[in-house]
């Protein structure tokens, strides 16, 4: 037992090195950023970052690192170095940074929106002022107000596709989308006493985490009664307040713990990749680097003939504008018309991007700018296959 002790103490002095290099070299990273700053230069150079990987693997390969182990972790390292430069820069751009924000989410704190505007603000500020919403509706006129700076919203998930709610209430808001972030989502059954699966009779949850575990719930749930809340925090608060071995709740284990429950089954969403999109919202646009890679949200209305949006999608294309999303959504108050939902990997003041705009306004019926911000996909650095393959 004595041998246990001294090496868990010095696992424990290792971690604890481990940290300040890891602080050490964000320091220096954002260094990194000041220079690319002050030369225009991209945030992301993926020549340098692949030249990187190699080296460390073949640095770790004799010291009994797996090419896999280093992969994983260098590629969340990097991750985080381009996402902190990226929030130096707009920082400096938009005159923000180190201040408090307040931020408005849907459901009380614990929910998935919360956690996002935690993880989202986390990067960008010193103290966060949270505000809970019960609708969708009421994040939009918190922010409109001027009742908070930001509010979070879901805009699609991997599973259950868009969140039409939030797409229809983007039609009508003056807001600006300022940042958007991505969420993985572990959907979990949530109990308040010692309990199983076949004792459940009731499950409370949102409308979203029933729709993304429906072959859970069809499969091994069919007899558990079903009761839709208003956000998943409002159901992980029901069951601590039944405290009862016949209920259970749909939400994160990270939430749960805020509510003192506990899962009682882990991993429920249908597809294993389950991730939330999210959007950021403020009153006013920002101004994003020409150095970062952006993406810009457009509201289209086209004329009602044929090939009316193949014409504007041709227009992107010309100008070698990258669309990522589109979605149709129907225009309130107007029967059987739809209005276009457009993302495109592309800069609001790049001069293509600019003159695309002009080519489509000479053709739309009606053209928003819902906003431009920085893109927080970080794709991961790709090896070859022989780099990371298993050696023989």
């Amino acid at each position: 037992m004595a041998i246990l002790e001294e090496i868990r103490k010095e696992i424990t002095s290792l971690d604890e090195a481990l940290l300040h290099l890891l602080s050490r070299r964000k320091e220096l990273s954002i260094e990194v950023a000041r220079s690319k700053q002050a030369t225009h230069r991209p945030i992301r150079d993926e020549h340098r970052e692949q030249e990187l990987l190699e080296r460390l693997i073949a640095q770790g390969r004799p010291l009994g690192l797996s090419a896999h182990y280093i992969h994983q972790i260098y590629r969340l390292i990097i991750e985080d170095s381009v996402l902190s430069q990226q929030s130096f820069i707009q920082e400096q751009l938009n005159g923000q940074g180190g201040e408090a924000a307040s931020i408005a989410f849907l459901g009380p704190v614990g929910s998935y929106s919360s956690l996002a505007a935690r993880k989202y603000l986390a990067r960008h500020v010193g103290t966060i002022h949270e505000c809970s919403c019960t609708s969708f509706q009421d994040v939009i006129q918190s922010v409109e107000s001027g009742q908070v700076a930001l509010g979070v919203l879901p805009i699609e998930n991997t599973s259950s596709g868009s969140i039409n709610e939030v797409y229809d209430l983007m039609q009508h808001t003056t807001l600006s989308i300022v940042g958007e972030l991505t969420l993985p989502i572990d959907h979990c059954l949530l109990a308040a006493t010692e309990t199983t699966e076949q004792q459940i009779t009731t499950i409370y949850a949102h409308p979203q985490p029933i729709q993304q575990c429906s072959h859970y719930l069809q499969s091994r749930m069919s007899k558990a009664r079903l009761e839709y809340c208003d956000s998943s925090s409002a159901a992980m608060a029901k069951v601590r307040e039944l405290n009862s071995t016949t209920a259970a709740a749909l939400g994160s284990d990270a939430g749960g713990a805020l509510f003192g429950l506990h899962p009682i089954a882990e991993h429920l969403a249908n597809q294993t990749d389950n991730i939330t999109r999210f959007i950021v919202v403020a009153r006013k646009p920002i101004d994003v680097a020409l150095q970062i890679p952006a993406k810009t949200t457009l509201i289209l209305s086209t004329a009602q003939k044929a090939g009316s949006l193949v014409e504007a999608l041709l227009i992107l294309r010309n100008h070698d504008i990258n669309m990522t999303k589109l979605e149709s959504r129907p225009i309130q108050g107007n029967p059987w018309e739809e209005m276009f939902y457009i993302d495109v990997a592309a800069n609001l003041n790049d001069p293509a991007m600019q003159t695309a705009l002009r080519e489509l306004n000479a053709i739309a019926r009606s053209l928003k700018v819902l906003g431009c911000y920085p893109s927080e996909d970080v794709r991961p650095t790709q090896l070859p296959a022989y780099l990371t393959a298993p050696q023989i």
